[in-house]
């Protein structure tokens, strides 16, 4: 299948260069999972990234090697007059030094960057807004909610009920974040939800941490062995708020 059957292609090559937003970047995740074009393109992308960084996959050559090599090489004729070729051919080998910078340039520019974390939390939480995407298990009961995640995932994340400070639980569902499946706990506040995302993390970050990302607050933190992820679109204050009432919470 020709790559020009799907006019969204490119942006798949832009999504790794990270050069869309968390909108756009969900926006194309929703295109790529019925477009063949985009999956492949997306594989392809992924398979030569993994192959660039291989360990080992660039070695200096042995000494004995580069010995051979130079001594097969003509020896540099002597100059013993003024070459009036000599300044052309020096401007044409600076060119060429000059065009084998530009393209190793170019190389290392369209090498695909992968997303930040705080870019794919965002990302995944605009995924998660769209109709039928936000949660995999409807309840406000955490004892509903903290056993659905058994068999499911190789860790068992902490539920906590914060309703009675505001932020009610409204469900749960699996999700995938710098490149590991994880727990997506949904909680409201007011209109707004609110995803936190949890996974293993053998660092200790009790404090929070606050940041935001195209109009999304973020929090993060970890306790108890968990990484804790909180965004929503809620005030920054709201969701400092939110944070406080988890790590207090039992």
């Amino acid at each position: 299948m020709n790559p020009a059957d799907c006019d969204k292609v490119l942006l798949v090559q832009a999504e790794f260069d990270g050069e869309l937003d968390a909108a756009e970047a969900a926006s194309l995740a929703l295109h790529r999972e019925t477009c063949p074009v985009c999956r492949r393109a997306a594989a392809e992308l992924a398979q030569t990234r993994d192959i660039l960084r291989t360990p080992g996959l660039y070695r200096p050559a042995p000494d004995d090697a580069r010995a051979r090599v130079l001594a097969s090489l003509p020896p540099r004729p002597a100059v013993s007059r003024p070459n009036p070729l000599r300044g052309w051919r020096q401007g044409w080998a600076g060119f060429g030094l000059g065009a084998a910078c530009a393209a190793a340039l170019v190389f290392l520019l369209i090498l695909p960057r992968e997303p930040g974390l705080a870019d794919q939390v965002v990302a995944g939480h605009i995924r998660a807004l769209q109709p039928g995407h936000l949660e995999d298990v409807v309840s406000t009961d955490r004892h509903t909610v903290k056993p659905w995640f058994d068999g499911k995932l190789d860790f068992a994340p902490p539920v906590k009920d914060l309703a009675a400070v505001g932020f009610p639980l409204k469900g749960a569902r699996l999700d995938y974040l710098g490149g590991r499946p994880v727990a997506a706990l949904v909680y409201q506040r007011d209109k707004h939800l609110i995803d936190l995302y949890v996974w293993p993390e053998d660092s200790a970050r009790p404090t929070p941490v606050a940041t935001a990302r195209s109009g999304y607050n973020i929090v993060r933190w970890s306790a108890d062995g968990m990484a804790l992820w909180a965004v929503s679109d809620v005030e920054a204050a709201q969701l400092d708020d939110f944070a406080r009432e988890w790590r207090n919470a039992r």
